[in-house]
């Protein structure tokens, strides 16, 4: 998959370039700044993006800003965020689409290379990931304002969702069966009013109410 990146720390470009090749990537484009960015994601022959959240020339939220207009040129394109902090707002404004592909990391995760890598290839396949710390604070804000419908196990479940597991790895990380979280993951979709369509776009959708979306 041919990638383009968006670092404007010329080290940390550099390790991910080197990180993404190594992973079987390819790295079109590597650029520091927002109007480079918006060049190279006209290409056509770019598959997939990893940008960082702040870009010169105003180090704000230029990354976050190139994802949504390329993803409204070209819905659905899979686009990997990375953040120093945790932004409850970011990752909403990158979910609003609805439409998947889309990954909200931490610049500490890159550290895991493993899960680093992992992230990048889910959100490539159309997944939905969001950094477990982010997930936390969703869920701290969650429990003031709480989705009163969902027990306190439909809530676990759709926060290992957000993160974007497989309903193997949920039941692995709860310690239940895959039956037992497939009724889990219907009974959310059933309490969150979610219309019956392919089971990766309702879970998107989960994940989007959930965040207050």
């Amino acid at each position: 998959m041919r990638l383009v990146l968006a670092e404007d720390h010329a080290l940390l470009r550099a390790g991910l370039i080197q990180l993404l090749e190594l992973s079987g990537f390819t790295v079109l484009a590597a650029v520091d700044n927002l109007p480079e960015l918006e060049r190279v994601l006209q290409d056509p022959a770019a598959e997939a993006a990893v940008l960082d959240v702040r870009l010169p020339p105003t180090h704000t939220d230029e990354g976050l800003r190139a994802a949504i207009a390329v993803r409204e040129a070209r819905p659905g394109f899979p686009v990997m965020v990375l953040s120093q902090f945790v932004e409850h707002l970011y990752a909403r404004e990158l979910l609003a689409s609805g439409e998947g592909a889309v990954g909200y990391l931490l610049k500490d995760r890159v550290s895991d290379v493993a899960e680093f890598v992992d992230g990048v290839r889910r959100v490539a396949a159309g997944a939905t990931v969001l950094d477990p710390e982010v997930v936390a604070a969703v869920m701290a804000k969650q429990r003031e304002q709480p989705l009163e419908r969902l027990t306190a196990r439909e809530r676990e479940v759709l926060a290992l969702m957000a993160e974007g597991r497989s309903n193997g790895a949920i039941a692995a990380a709860l310690h239940v069966t895959e039956k037992a979280v497939a009724k889990h993951i219907n009974s959310i979709f059933s309490k969150l009013d979610l219309p019956l369509a392919d089971d990766d776009h309702r879970r998107v959708r989960a994940v989007l109410a959930w965040l207050g979306v």
